[in-house]
């Protein structure tokens, strides 16, 4: 998009309260926000809430508390207000109407009086005829004075669309390129429900003109009801946006990404320790690339780099084990101080005292290498408690039973008793008085004592392990493992 206007750009994210936030959902609302704020133009966050019997309790404070833990900021929705709103279509809904009635009064709608009985009975005759289900049109044929007659009856109706029958529309999709799609394939949308709440196409069309969205970038599941929604441009007279549709997350196995395989809320995440960062990098990278083989950006370079023409068409998959080493990379980078702060929780779960900041920081920094989650350090804790070591493995029984072994362990049990500074430091200095004294060095020195240590053939520091176990603790292990 070379010589693109910046002045007039605004995009929106537009998600349903009907749950939690998908990851897909997040990396739709980082591409708009990272579009907006790369060409100097507004992110505008709007909650789609017409669809009244899927609305979840709670839901949008937990939307509007996700994004904010994201650190994806918008500059205008329902806290922060703005020139367009309101921005929850609840409150916009006389909008919607009196658009329907003037489609309806300028012949580009219909009143439609079918019931959900035999809306139903139709779709199970087509399908039973092995055609795609669609509306018959049969209310598109009624005549003034039948309508008059079933609106006296007091029937209920919705207002449909009255789609072209004959010719097609095209489009550019600026992921996709040129589109084309025949009137033939288009049902006629159902626009406004019996209930007087509009269907997502008729307020996604109205409001993304009212509200001057001049680009809608959104998955690559609402590229089907882009041809109705283009269609309903027409109808207005209205200028459509430009439309990117971005392309599918998914599984492992390439099929679309589901709950059934793994989690796909951004709660699900943020609940296990995932940083936002973390997660903000690992979702911008899937269906979008830098052009060259970087892989860590913060939002602030990727706000930068960003650009559609860098979105491929083909579904990226959610490589779980990719997000891992992400998150691993921005925990490991953290201060000393917020690491202690995020693992903390999970250390105490594990009934680790951390009432001694001094040692919780310690065993902190010692095991910050090992870990890719915070919960991973659950795995390590054992090092630093009281009880008895159990080493398995034939090859590690025999290293520790070994006679270079046995030396190492005699001369440690000794200057260990007599050490007066027991800090890891002096510890590490005295282990190499034991390889002077006995002559031992190398793998036959160190792996036995890390071994009758930990049980572990690697680990952290062992000055550092020793310093923490304590000189109790630290003697009684080496002395367990005298033959």
């Amino acid at each position: 998009m070379a010589g693109m206007s910046t002045e007039n750009i605004r995009v929106r994210f537009a998600p349903s309260p009907t749950g939690f936030l998908h990851v897909g959902g997040l990396r739709t609302a980082l591409y708009n926000v990272l579009f907006a704020r790369k060409h100097g133009g507004s992110a505008v966050l709007r909650i789609e809430d017409t669809d009244r019997s899927r609305y979840v309790e709670g839901a949008v404070e937990n939307l509007l508390s996700t994004l904010e833990w994201a650190g994806l900021r918008f500059d205008e929705g329902p806290e922060q207000g703005g020139a367009s709103g309101p921005y929850v279509q609840s409150e916009r809904s006389d909008l919607y109407r009196a658009h329907a009635e003037q489609l309806l009064a300028e012949g580009k709608a219909y009143r439609c009086f079918c019931s959900p009985d035999e809306l139903a009975a139709s779709r199970e005759r087509q399908l039973a005829e092995k055609k795609d289900p669609t509306y018959d049109r049969r209310c598109r044929m009624l005549s003034e004075a039948e309508i008059s007659e079933k609106r006296d009856a007091g029937l209920p109706f919705t207002v449909r669309m009255k789609v072209p029958l004959a010719g097609q529309l095209q489009f550019r999709d600026l992921v996709r390129g040129d589109i084309t799609v025949h009137y033939d394939v288009i049902d006629d949308q159902v626009l406004l429900k019996s209930d007087g709440y509009p269907t997502y196409h008729l307020a996604n069309v109205v409001d993304d003109h009212h509200m001057q969205i001049s680009h809608v970038i959104r998955g690559e599941e609402w590229l089907p009801s882009t041809a109705k929604h283009m269609l309903l441009y027409e109808f207005f007279g209205w200028a459509p946006p430009q439309f990117a549709h971005l392309p599918l997350l998914l599984n492992q196995d390439r099929s679309k990404l589901s709950k059934r395989q793994g989690d796909v809320a951004v709660e699900d995440y943020r609940e296990k320790g995932y940083l936002p960062e973390a997660l903000i990098n690992f979702v911008a990278l899937l269906g979008w690339n830098p052009g060259d083989d970087r892989e860590m950006f913060t939002l602030a370079e990727l706000e930068k780099e960003f650009s559609l023409e860098r979105v491929g068409k083909a579904g990226a998959v959610f490589d779980v084990e990719k997000l891992k080493w992400f998150n691993g990379q921005y925990l490991r980078a953290l201060p000393a101080e917020d690491l202690v702060e995020i693992c903390g929780p999970w250390m105490r779960e594990a009934g680790f005292d951390t009432t001694d900041p001094a040692r919780t920081r310690s065993v902190v920094s010692s095991l910050t290498n090992y870990l890719t989650l915070p919960s991973d350090i659950t795995e390590h804790l054992g090092l630093f408690t009281g009880g008895p070591v159990h080493i398995t493995g034939e090859e590690a029984q025999n290293l520790v039973a070994d006679a270079p072994a046995q030396q190492v362990f005699t001369r440690f049990v000794e200057l260990a008793a007599e050490l007066e500074d027991w800090r890891g430091e002096s510890i590490k200095a005295m282990i190499k008085a034991i390889q002077k004294d006995t002559g031992v060095k190398g793998k036959q020195l160190f792996m036995p004592l890390r071994l009758a240590l930990t049980a572990e053939e690697h680990g952290p520091d062992l000055g550092m392990i020793a310093e923490l176990l304590g000189r109790d603790e630290t003697i009684s292990r080496i002395r367990a493992q005298l033959r």
